[in-house]
């Protein structure tokens, strides 16, 4: 305790007050977890918005470190690999999202791990749970000769402005979004809940083509198109109005039909964009300037000498500099991948890597790569030699980044709740597979393969040319690891994207003949030139599943398909409670607390002259207020939409409560008002008078019934 409060002084030294309040708030709570004084559920919602994730193992947490857009100096790497050292087991995980992730954390040393990341300005807020996650974006953002413009800025102004903001901290699922930084659309936008790609309008003036509803998952959707043309300084006015729409219209109840995406289909894009329109009165900005000096770098001084370095392997330098490099926009520079198997790097090997990218490359701005890698900026090209041998050295100088030979995978049943079966193990042996039997494939940038312990795509499967998800089938009493292939995903640019198909399910020890079968296939049958796409097109879905069909069948099974990948026991399935999007509170008197403590919230945001976030933090009273008496009543609402018409039904209208308007109106004010002083103290009184009326009402049947 005394390292935590040491840790603390240093934070708040430092002028975070509201770094400081965040994690005083997660050690108070959880310690009256363990008093007993708050239920699983409600702690478990707390944590996840802290970024602190249960795992498959119990009586440890897996923690989210928050990197937006990937961006991260060799200075904060280093401070993340000291803490996996004295917090964890010594390992990083890079993941999709542009994260890192360490392990096997206990949970009462998570606030005392926050306070020593916040000493280099890193977050674990809103990595987890039901809130506005890691905001991606393309690596190459600035750098790139193909882009309109850096889209760094753009990205790092979102992050900025919505960490914290009350409407999205308890929205009924996660909202992802990402920038691609031109239209090739590397960071896949079409399936995210809010994705921009760069556009130029005639005059020249800076914006963004902006989709949305797009997901994967077990059910996925591609995003549609909501603006062609969205000037620059709208951007952050569009986002907020979508988030408080779909907070407010959104699924809240049934976990599997919560996302953006479920609403759009369910009301259609128009009607979205119009409800989008409509709350444009009540965002905190009619119009946000964004600071496209935000996102700093410095061209670095690298220490080459002046002979020439020798490579060890020219063949495989060659075919390093052909696949993990390319020239920057920046006359003179490269920008060099590295490769890093499932994502996972040592905290010794991230301590070695921070020295080479100090000697060789910009030490302020690395990124993160959303396949699980690397991306060093501002490299000359006298000091790729003398950087390749350093990486090698590492292993980190493996050719084929982003290509057929760069399988993306999830950490499956490593670590997750959710997996069914192995998705690392397999991977290594996939990438085995192709980079000794299919060498020439590590040129082929055009086929992506991609794998998830589950069908909730974590590892991105539903949008990769050969996928595969964790599943299982049962042969007589036993059951077997299988892998669900998918075929024919994939990016098509601008916006536009195509999901996977499923063709068979094999068992997992069968994975590699998959590859083998599908490669000599297209080799033999395709014509040159021809991509994957137009082949799977042309061939069909029959055509794949006939061909596979022979490793789909379970008569032939040998003893070893019994056994997953990297295990010496035979398989069983074993799936936990998934943690992706946090629980739903359904205790009256947990909802009467928070009715009270979002009231106390709204004050304070007003005291502090934030006068649009305590009008959100009274509708939220509002909503809880209103959920409570419902509950009681075993009346369940899906959405807040619904919830205020029911509250309508079954106490204003029968005069249970009496208003001097409905309950609809007075709580839908929130949208028909600018977010001034005025109005957040007239709220705030109208929404404190409604809480002492239900909670009096609640009171005085409890007394009757007694």
């Amino acid at each position: 305790m005394q390292s935590f409060r040491t840790e603390l002084e240093l934070v708040n030294h430092s002028g975070k007050a509201l770094v400081e309040k965040d994690i005083i708030d997660l050690d108070k709570k959880i310690r009256e977890f363990r008093d007993g004084k708050i239920n699983d559920e409600k702690f478990r919602s707390l944590r996840l918005a802290r970024g602190v994730y249960g795992q498959r193992q119990q009586g440890v947490q897996m923690i989210r470190i928050k990197l937006p857009f990937g961006k991260i100096s060799t200075k904060q790497l280093l401070r993340i690999a000291d803490i996996s050292d004295e917090y964890s087991n010594g390992n990083l995980h890079l993941t999709t999202r542009q994260d890192i992730q360490i392990h096997h954390v206990s949970l009462d040393r998570t606030p005392e791990l926050w306070a020593k990341l916040e000493q280099d300005d890193i977050t674990l807020r809103e990595a987890c749970g039901n809130t506005v996650r890691n905001i991606t974006a393309s690596a190459e953002a600035g750098i790139d000769p193909n882009e309109p413009f850096d889209v760094s800025p753009y990205a790092h102004a979102l992050f900025s402005y919505f960490l914290r903001k009350p409407f999205g901290q308890e929205l009924g699922r996660k909202i992802k979004i990402a920038f691609s930084n031109n239209d090739k659309d590397t960071a896949v936008t079409y399936i995210h809940d809010i994705g921009f790609i760069p556009k130029l309008n005639e005059a020249g003036e800076r914006g963004f083509k902006i989709l949305i509803g797009g997901g994967l998952g077990a059910q996925p959707f591609l995003a549609q198109t909501a603006h062609e043309f969205l000037p620059e300084n709208q951007l952050v006015p569009f986002v907020e109005a979508t988030i408080r729409v779909f907070d407010r219209h959104g699924e809240r109840v049934s976990r599997h039909k919560a996302r953006i995406k479920y609403l759009i289909h369910k009301i259609g894009v128009t009607e979205f964009l119009k409800l989008v329109d409509e709350e444009q009165k009540a965002v905190l900005n009619k119009t946000y300037l964004i600071d496209l000096n935000a996102v700093k770098f410095s061209i670095p001084v690298n220490s080459v000498k002046k002979e020439e370095a020798v490579v060890s392997n020219r063949l495989e330098y060659d075919n390093w500099v052909s696949t993990n490099t390319f020239e920057q926009k920046q006359s003179g520079f490269y920008g060099v991948y590295i490769k890093v198997l499932l994502g996972n790097i040592s905290s010794a090997t991230a301590r070695k890597l921070v020295k080479i990218i100090n000697a060789y490359a910009s030490s302020e701005d690395v990124r993160l790569t959303i396949n699980q890698g690397i991306l060093l900026k501002f490299v000359t090209k006298d000091a790729l030699p003398y950087l390749f041998n350093e990486l090698s050295k590492l292993k980190l100088a493996t050719p084929g980044f982003d290509s057929v030979a760069d399988i993306t995978a999830c950490p499956g049943t490593d670590t997750c709740n959710l997996a069914i079966s192995n998705s690392t193990n397999i991977t290594v042996e996939l990438e085995r597979v192709i980079y000794a039997e299919f060498p020439d494939l590590i040129h082929n940038h055009d086929i992506k393969i991609k794998i998830s312990g589950c069908m909730n795509s974590c590892g991105q499967h539903g949008l990769a040319h050969i996928g595969f998800h964790g599943s299982s089938f049962k042969v007589g009493t036993n059951v077997v690891p299988a892998l669900q292939v998918l075929l024919g995903g994939g990016t098509l640019g601008d916006g536009k994207g195509r999901i996977a198909e499923k063709v068979i399910k094999v068992a997992s020890k069968r994975g590699p003949d998959v590859l083998r079968t599908l490669f000599n296939d297209f080799e033999k049958n395709a014509k040159a030139g021809e991509y994957f796409h137009s082949y799977y097109d042309k061939q069909g879905k029959d055509y794949f599943y006939q061909l596979l069909k022979p490793l789909g069948d379970n008569s032939t099974l040998k003893e070893t398909d019994y056994f997953d990948w990297g295990s010496d026991e035979k398989f069983a399935t074993a799936i936990g409670v998934g943690e992706c999007a946090g629980v739903i509170i359904d205790l009256v008197s947990t909802l009467f607390f928070e009715a009270e403590e979002k009231l106390a919230w709204s004050a304070e945001a007003f005291d502090n002259g934030q006068f649009g976030d305590s009008i959100y933090y009274t509708y939220a009273s509002f909503i809880s207020g209103a959920k409570a008496l419902l509950l009681d009543k075993q009346v369940h609402v899906n959405t807040h939409h619904t919830l205020i018409a029911d509250f309508d039904k079954h106490f204003v209208e029968t005069e249970l409560i009496k208003l001097q308007t409905s309950f609809k109106e007075l709580v839908l004010q929130i949208n028909k008002n600018e977010p001034s002083k005025e109005f957040a103290e007239t709220y705030f009184a109208e929404s404190q008078s409604f809480l002492n009326q239900v909670k009096t009402f609640r009171e005085t049947k409890v007394l009757e019934s007694k």
